[in-house]
C-alpha cells in the first residue's frame, strides 16, 4: 500500500507517528483547495471559506462523535494547548496534575504559565512498566492534593508511546470537581475517538498524524460552557465581529489574520480515503503486527514491553528503552548510513526508540532495523 503515500520508496518509514505522512489521494484534495484560493482569494478567505471549514468540521465532529459547535482548527496541538494554558485561571499555589510521561513541549508551556501565575506543574511519577490499568490509575492519584484544580493528560504519549486509561481519570476528575485537559495528538485515526462519551473538558488533537491529512491540521474542542473563558491567541476581526456567526468560540479562534487553511478543508477527504480502503481493518493489522514485532526489539535491546503488551497499552506505535548517551547521533546515523527513519528521543533519565507501523510497514523492516542497530552496536559506541 506504500504506493497511495508520496513516502520515498527508498526510505524505510518507521515514523509515522512524529507527523504521519498524506497519501496522494488526500494530497491532490489539498492542492485543489489551494488552487481555488489562488483563483480567486478574496472570496475564498472572506466569503466561501466560512461554509468550506463549516461542512468540514461537520465531518471532523461525525468522526469524532462531538458537536461540531464545539471544535475550532487550529494548526497544531501545541497551538490549541497554548490557547489553553494562557486563558487558564490559576492562583498562587494552585496545581495541575499531570504525569512523568507527557510530551515535553508540553511540559513547557505548562511549566512557563505555572511559573508567571505562582502555581505548580505536578508531573507525578508514573513506574515503567506498568502492571495493569488499575495500577496506572492508583499511582497518578497520588499526586492529587486539595490544591489541584485541573488534570493534564495524554490519551497516546510521545515517547513511550502508551495508551493511557484517560476515560477512567476523567471519570474520576468529574467526581472531585477538576476539569481535565487532554492531549489526543496520536489519537484521531489511530485508535476509536468518541469525545461524547469521553466527557474531557478540553481537547485537542491532530489530523496530520494519524488521520493522514496535510501537515498543520489539527483541532481544538471545548465543552460549551468553558468556551467563553477562551481569549485567542490573536485578537483579530471575531472580536466584536460585524458579521458575527451563531458561536463567538467560532469568531474568535477560526480567523485570525491572512492564512492558507487548505489543510483544514481536506478532512472530510481524508475520512473518505479511510473509508474507501477499510482503514479500520488496516489500522487493526497494523496494531496485531505491532504486537508481534516488538518482543524481537525488545530481545535484541534487552528489555521488556512498558506496559502489558495488548491493545489495551499499544497502538501502531511502540517505544523501546534504548542505553544510549547519544540518542540525537544515533537517529542520525540510522537515517543517513541505514536510510531507516525512526525516533530515538530522550524522556527524563531515559531514552527510548519508537517505530510506528502503518498499511505499508512489512515486519521485515523490524528485522532491518535491528540488523542495523547490531552494525551500530559493533562498530560503535552509541549504546
Amino acid at each position: 500500500m506504500k504506493n497511495l503515500f508520496l513516502l520515498d520508496k527508498e526510505i524505510t518509514f518507521l515514523n509515522f507517528g512524529s507527523f504521519g505522512a498524506c497519501p496522494k489521494e488526500i494530497f491532490d484534495d489539498y492542492i485543489n483547495w489551494q488552487y481555488l484560493l489562488e483563483k480567486e482569494p478574496v472570496q475564498y478567505i472572506t466569503v466561501d471559506g466560512y461554509a468550506y471549514l463549516k461542512k468540514s468540521k461537520e465531518a471532523l465532529a461525525t468522526y469524532i462523535n462531538c458537536n461540531a459547535e464545539d471544535l475550532v482548527f487550529v494548526p497544531n496541538p501545541t497551538h490549541a494547548f497554548n490557547i489553553l494554558a494562557k486563558n487558564l485561571l490559576l492562583n498562587p499555589g494552585d496545581e495541575i496534575l499531570t504525569t512523568s510521561l507527557e510530551y515535553g513541549a508540553m511540559d513547557k508551556t505548562w511549566e512557563y504559565y505555572c511559573e508567571k501565575a505562582g502555581a505548580k506543574y505536578v508531573r507525578q511519577h508514573i513506574s515503567l512498566p506498568i502492571l495493569s490499568k488499575e495500577n496506572f490509575i492508583q499511582e497518578f492519584w497520588k499526586g492529587y492534593s486539595d490544591k489541584t484544580k485541573y488534570i493534564f493528560i495524554s490519551q497516546i504519549t510521545s515517547s513511550t508511546a502508551l495508551i493511557l486509561p484517560v476515560k477512567e481519570i476523567c471519570e474520576e476528575a468529574k467526581k472531585r470537581g477538576l476539569i481535565t485537559i487532554v492531549d489526543g495528538a496520536h489519537v484521531p485515526g489511530h485508535i476509536d475517538l468518541n469525545l461524547s462519551e469521553l466527557q474531557a473538558d478540553y481537547y485537542t488533537g491532530a489530523c496530520h498524524k494519524w488521520m493522514m491529512t496535510p501537515k498543520g491540521c489539527s483541532f481544538l474542542y471545548v465543552e460549551k460552557e468553558l468556551q467563553d473563558n477562551l481569549d485567542p491567541l490573536i485578537i483579530s476581526w471575531g472580536f466584536k465581529s460585524i458579521n458575527p456567526s451563531d458561536s463567538k468560540f467560532f469568531d474568535y479562534h477560526q480567523f485570525n489574520g491572512t492564512r492558507d487553511f487548505s489543510a483544514y478543508l481536506t478532512v472530510p477527504k481524508a475520512i473518505e480515503f479511510m473509508n474507501k480502503y477499510d482503514w479500520n481493518s488496516v489500522s487493526e493489522n497494523c496494531k496485531k503486527r505491532v504486537l508481534e514485532n516488538a518482543p524481537k526489539l525488545f530481545d535484541f535491546l534487552k528489555t521488556t514491553a512498558l506496559a502489558p503488551l495488548n491493545t489495551d497499552f499499544f497502538g501502531q506505535i511502540c517505544s523501546a528503552k534504548i542505553q544510549t548517551a547519544e540518542p540525537e547521533k544515533l537517529q542520525r546515523l540510522l537515517f543517513e548510513k541505514y536510510k531507516i527513519e525512526i525516533p530515538v528521543m530522550r524522556h527524563g533519565k531515559g531514552c527510548y526508540i519508537r517505530f510506528s507501523f502503518q498499511a505499508f510497514n512489512e515486519s521485515s523492516e523490524i528485522d532491518y532495523l535491528i540488523q542495523s542497530l547490531s552494525e551500530i552496536k559493533k562498530e560503535t559506541n552509541l549504546f
